[in-house]
C-alpha cells in the first residue's frame, strides 16, 4: 500500500472513531443528566408524574376503595359527555381546515367549542373529586388529593385524539 494510501485509510479510520466517541460520550453526557434532573425533581418533593387512579386507590384503606372507585367512575360517566363533545368538535374542525376552501372562522368557532366542551369536562371532575376527598380521612385524602393533578401518564390524552376506548371500572377518564 503507498504511503498516501495508507495516510487517507488511517485518516478516515481516525475520523469515524472520534464520530463514534462523540456520539457515545453525547449519549452518556444526556442520561446522565437526564438520571441527575430526575432525581432532583424527586428530592424537591415535586412528583415526576401523577400516578394512575388503580394506583391511588390501591394505596387506600381497604374500607376506602370500593366507595372511592365507584364514585371515581360515576364521575367520569358524568364528565364523559362533555369530552365526547370535545373531540368531535375537534374532529370537525380538522375535516374542516382539511377541506378545499378554509373556512377560518367556522374551524376557530369549532375549536372554541371543543376548548369550552373540555373546560367544562374538566370542571365536572374536579367538583366531583372535591365532594370524594371530603368523604375521606386524612390518610386516605393526602393519597387521592394527587388526583387534582391533571399531569398524568397521559392516560387522557389518547381519548382526546380520537380513540373511542372504553373506560375501565377503575379508571375514570381524568
Amino acid at each position: 500500500m503507498k504511503t498516501r494510501t495508507l495516510a487517507i485509510v488511517l485518516g478516515a479510520a481516525l475520523a469515524v472513531s472520534v464520530g463514534v466517541n462523540l456520539f457515545a460520550g453525547t449519549a452518556a453526557y444526556s442520561v446522565m443528566s437526564r438520571q441527575e434532573h430526575g432525581d432532583r425533581r424527586q428530592g424537591d418533593g415535586e412528583p415526576q408524574r401523577r400516578p394512575s387512579s388503580r394506583e391511588m386507590i390501591g394505596n387506600l384503606s381497604p374500607e376506602a376503595r370500593e366507595p372511592v372507585r365507584q364514585a371515581l367512575r360515576a364521575a367520569a360517566q358524568r364528565a364523559r359527555p362533555e369530552f365526547q363533545a370535545s373531540r368531535d368538535a375537534r374532529r370537525q374542525a380538522i375535516a374542516a381546515a382539511s377541506a378545499e376552501q378554509l373556512d377560518s372562522a367556522r374551524v376557530a368557532a369549532l375549536l372554541d367549542q371543543s376548548r369550552a366542551a373540555e373546560v367544562r369536562g374538566r370542571e365536572m371532575l374536579e367538583a366531583d373529586a372535591i365532594a370524594i376527598l371530603g368523604t375521606l380521612g386524612p390518610a386516605d385524602r393526602a393519597v387521592m388529593a394527587q388526583m387534582l393533578n391533571g399531569r398524568s401518564r397521559g392516560g387522557g390524552r389518547d381519548r382526546d385524539r380520537g380513540d373511542a376506548r372504553p373506560l375501565k371500572a377503575d379508571q375514570p377518564a381524568t
